[in-house]
């Protein structure tokens, strides 16, 4: 089947649509979640009240910011991480080193870089240096909340973390003026109530270290399966692998598992895989052995175009 990819993965809602079965049946390895957090759903059916009331972020920064380690007064939280980054672009613009995340700015001004870099999934070193750190996935590679450089901007998304992504929670982490100035630009009641009243009881059991322990060890289980199949993944400290192998993401959609295209990263060929617990690793092992044949195929018609061109 062949399906556009859209433009930030989470592709497991539109391939039920097109195949018509209901979403819970895909399994969606096209959108980077952590593959370890709890079900929020109970605690969000502990909050719905919240929709009767206008949303108030303050005691939700508060928890926020003491789960860091820092001042309220250097936290500003947004309608999820992509707010976060047009607040701070609308302030200093940016630019960016191919490939990079797409919602960064492309511009002339100071250089932005996510942390592990999205897409090639590998960290900076102690010594790489940026304006803008974007973090969205930093606290699953690492197990701390935020690298800490001295006097850079930090942009970042919980619903990473929490996995939670239609929930819309970000934040940007700067000095104290810096955040006004965000706040001054900010839409009121941009983060909703519901958001706003469970955040707390969302951070509870949040353990960063033991969540980076248990990505870590499922990132290996996948690479074995990856590579049981003949496929060749490339090293990744964050949690996801990169994969060349074009038609993966169309064979394994007929499998109903999404996959990430990263052509717009301008990665032709290449498929973002999120790393999945254990049943979802064992579906995904599943479907590969009954995808062979195609796969190889796949295999041989780029083999046959690059002799070609050769």
């Amino acid at each position: 089947m062949m399906l556009e990819a859209g433009a930030h993965g989470g592709d497991g809602a539109r391939i039920a649509r097109r195949l018509g079965v209901p979403v819970e049946s895909v399994l969606d390895l096209s959108q980077s979640l952590n593959p370890l957090a709890i079900d929020p759903r109970p605690i969000l059916l502990k909050h719905l009240d919240a929709i009767g009331r206008y949303p108030d972020p303050a005691v939700p920064t508060q928890a926020l910011a003491s789960s860091m380690g820092v001042d309220p007064d250097r936290l500003l939280l947004t309608n999820g991480g992509a707010e976060a980054i047009t607040l701070v672009d609308s302030l200093i613009g940016g630019s960016v080193r191919e490939p990079e995340f797409a919602l960064h700015p492309r511009g002339d001004g100071p250089l932005w870089r996510s942390n592990p870099q999205n897409p090639l999934g590998l960290l900076a070193d102690d010594d790489d240096v940026a304006a803008v750190w974007d973090e969205a996935f930093y606290p699953l590679a690492t197990g701390r909340w935020t690298r800490g450089d001295e006097g850079s901007i930090v942009v970042g998304s919980l619903t990473k973390l929490l996995a939670c992504p239609g929930l819309r929670i970000g934040y940007v982490l700067a000095d104290p003026a810096f955040i006004e100035a965000c706040r001054t630009r900010q839409p009121a009641w941009s983060l909703n109530g519901l958001a706003c009243e469970a955040l707390t009881d969302l951070l509870e059991p949040v353990d960063l270290e033991s969540l980076c322990r248990g990505v870590g060890e499922l990132r290996e289980e996948l690479r074995d399966v990856l590579t049981r199949h003949g496929l060749d993944p490339r090293p990744s400290q964050a949690n996801w692998i990169l994969v060349d192998q074009p038609g993966l993401r169309e064979v394994l959609m007929d499998q109903l598992i999404a996959v990430r295209d990263c052509a717009n990263f301008g990665l032709e060929g290449v498929a973002r895989i999120a790393v999945p617990g254990r049943d979802g690793i064992a579906r995904l092992d599943r479907a590969l052995d009954e995808s062979r044949e195609r796969l190889e195929r796949f295999r041989h018609e780029v083999r046959s175009v690059k002799s070609i061109d050769g």
